[in-house]
């Protein structure tokens, strides 16, 4: 009867999309049970017996397996039916599978039944990460497990899904391995994990070290959740403005012929200089990373936040109430009177706007037809002051900063950052920063994307860094060097660093590039007070992880190397960033792990385990 009762509450879950549906679904598995109990009769036992018998012999089989069922000797209940007790300790190498293959290879609903099963996880996260829920669950208090899981399990959804939740309630992790080669299989990295439900005394065991503690990301330092938004990096990274209408641009390379050709972009500033105004050079993620100069190609009209027209007739502006002021701006239509510009002070602009842009948005737009879909204005703001400003790709493997002239629109595809100085260059384009980031963002299939608040807002800069000499200097040394060399060999950044990766590149200008970049890093280095890194850089291969998946028969293959630094450096960086970011959020350090008390004298003592020992418990 539990297992029939079992398997019909699942059978309901999966009976349905919505919530409703699968709740009626239950209400009448409820009633049918009900009925079997009270009456006695074979055929309501049947019926109810017969969803799981259904479950197990749909074309993507849902076979349950009732862990207090099967084992009633680990569990029992309390007085308020509540299941208490449960393994002394699990040992697994639990699947991995991500979400492509989840969805693909189970029933519908599964995703949503993981996700229901283990409050606050992500569709995202590894299969991985619901086994150590689900073992977390099953141990009773004090009780222990050591699993095998992707060597993701310390990152992203996989690691908030997973360890962070089992740390910020009642688990401890007491050793861990955080990269170890799989048998036979050289190209696959696994990570070992060991859980206790309860506190444990430390010290603990980290890839060998002894620690004081192991956070969810698998690092001795930083705490278990994701790094905070900090104070002192608001309002400095945007987004470029997002268009979201080719009829703005004037461009001689669209083939599809929305675009102006830039001709008549000459002959409109020509007939009326005052066109220029409203014309600006147009720059993207492309250009930044494939031009030796960053050169644009394209220029766009933009009106930025302005109205579209004054009315012919009507109260002056002077006169109307601050909220009918707001409200003629919202419609775009003013007073006869407005003082300020509106679009159709450029009337040969706004007829191509109108005749190009107007009614060709899809119906997610928000924006009036006049203006891009984002603007940018508080870009504008931020940047006005500035010469030049910081810019990246906000798509692109190369992880380039360069310094560009104010007063370009840059489309969606880049980030743009209100600084021109060449300290915050030397910063962004250390590895300090590229680690962060390279941790903290996500991709577009192999491409890294740089996400502002992700990256940026949450970053640690050191104190001060602004006013060091030596950051100064580094930066500058590496920025002119770098943008002499591409335009010297007439490659972008995505070249120049394509071949500063490659392990077989000895071009003595690449040498140099490589030596300015590892000074850099040693002045941001010091910059942190960490003179006790001394790390040197090394190539490693880089893997491509389909959809972040591994499988037996789907696994990560060589794709091309990275010169960088060696992964016990990166860890201890981004264990000391976390830590940092934490600080300056004011985010109290959680305490060092309970010391074993320290046994007589008379006492014998066991003998140390070495920390390059592998044991499960």
């Amino acid at each position: 009867v539990a297992r029939d009762v079992g398997d019909a509450v699942l059978a309901a879950f999966f009976s349905g999309e919505k919530k409703a549906a699968r709740e009626r679904m239950r209400e009448q598995y409820e009633a049918e049970l009900k009925q079997w109990l009270e009456s006695g009769k074979d055929e309501a036992g049947v019926r109810l017996g017969g969803a799981g018998q259904a479950l197990r012999k749909q074309e993507k089989p849902v076979v349950p397996f009732h862990w207090e069922v099967e084992f009633p000797e680990v569990f029992d209940l309390d007085e308020f039916l509540r299941v208490r007790g449960g393994f002394d300790a699990m040992v697994g190498n639990p699947p991995f599978a991500g979400k492509n293959t989840l969805i693909d290879g189970n029933a519908n609903g599964y995703m949503d039944w993981l996700k229901a099963e283990h409050a606050e996880s992500h569709g995202n996260a590894d299969l991985v990460a619901h086994f150590f829920r689900r073992a977390f669950t099953l141990l009773r208090k004090d009780g222990c497990f050591g699993l095998i899981a992707t060597n993701t399990i310390g990152q992203g959804d996989t690691r908030s899904t997973g360890l962070r939740w089992i740390c910020l309630n009642g688990g401890t992790i007491y050793r861990a391995v955080k990269r170890l080669k799989w048998p036979g299989e050289a190209a696959v990295i696994v990570s070992v994990v060991h859980v206790c439900k309860g506190d444990v005394a430390g010290p603990y065991w980290l890839s060998g070290r002894e620690v004081d503690r192991i956070t969810a990301f698998l690092f001795h330092a930083g705490g278990n959740e994701d790094p905070v938004k900090l104070a002192e990096n608001e309002g400095k990274s945007f987004q470029g403005s997002i268009v979201l209408g080719m009829g703005f641009t004037f461009d001689d390379t669209d083939k599809d012929r929305v675009a102006s050709p830039i001709a008549e972009m000459h002959r409109l500033i020509e007939k009326d200089p005052r066109n220029a105004e409203r014309i600006f050079p147009y720059l993207g993620g492309e250009e930044v990373n494939n031009s030796p100069t960053h050169a644009h190609y394209r220029f766009v009209i933009n009106f930025e936040d302005l109205p579209v027209r004054r009315k012919e007739e009507g109260h002056s502006w002077f006169q109307l109430a601050e909220d009918t002021q707001r409200e003629q701006l919202r419609d775009g239509i003013v007073a006869p009177d407005y003082p300020e510009p509106v679009a159709a002070d450029w009337p040969d602009l706004l007829q191509i706007v109108a005749e190009r842009v107007r009614g060709t948005r899809a119906s997610h737009s928000t924006a009036p037809w006049w203006q891009f879909e984002r603007p940018r204005i508080e870009l504008k703001a931020a940047t006005k002051a500035l010469p030049k400003v910081l810019a990246c790709s906000r798509i692109g493997n190369a992880f380039a900063f360069v310094l560009l002239p104010n007063g370009i629109v840059f489309n969606e595809k880049t980030v743009i950052f209100a600084s021109d100085s060449v300290s915050i260059f030397a910063m962004m384009q250390s590895r300090a920063h590229e680690t962060w980031v390279r941790f903290f963002s996500s991709t577009l299939k192999d491409d890294l994307q740089y996400t502002p608040s992700d990256c940026f807002e949450t970053f640690p800069f050191p104190a001060n860094y602004q006013t060091s000499p030596a950051l100064e200097a580094s930066g500058k040394a590496y920025y002119e060097f770098r943008a002499d060399l591409m335009v010297r060999n007439n490659e972008g950044l995505t070249k120049t660093y394509n071949r500063f990766h490659r392990p077989d590149e000895y071009s003595p200008d690449i040498l140099k590039l490589r030596e300015l970049h590892d000074a850099m890093d040693r002045a941001v280095l010091d910059a942190y007070g960490w003179r006790d890194l001394r790390p040197t850089c090394e190539f490693f291969p880089e893997f491509d992880d389909e959809d972040d998946e591994e499988s037996e028969s789907t696994r990560p293959r060589q794709k091309r190397y990275r010169y960088r630094w060696p992964d016990d450096i990166h860890d201890e960086v981004l264990a000391r960033l976390l830590a940092l970011n934490r600080e300056r959020a004011g985010i109290p350090a959680e305490p060092v792990a309970a010391q074993p008390r320290t046994p007589r004298k008379s006492a014998r003592q066991k003998k140390a385990v070495p920390p390059d020992q592998s044991k499960l418990f």
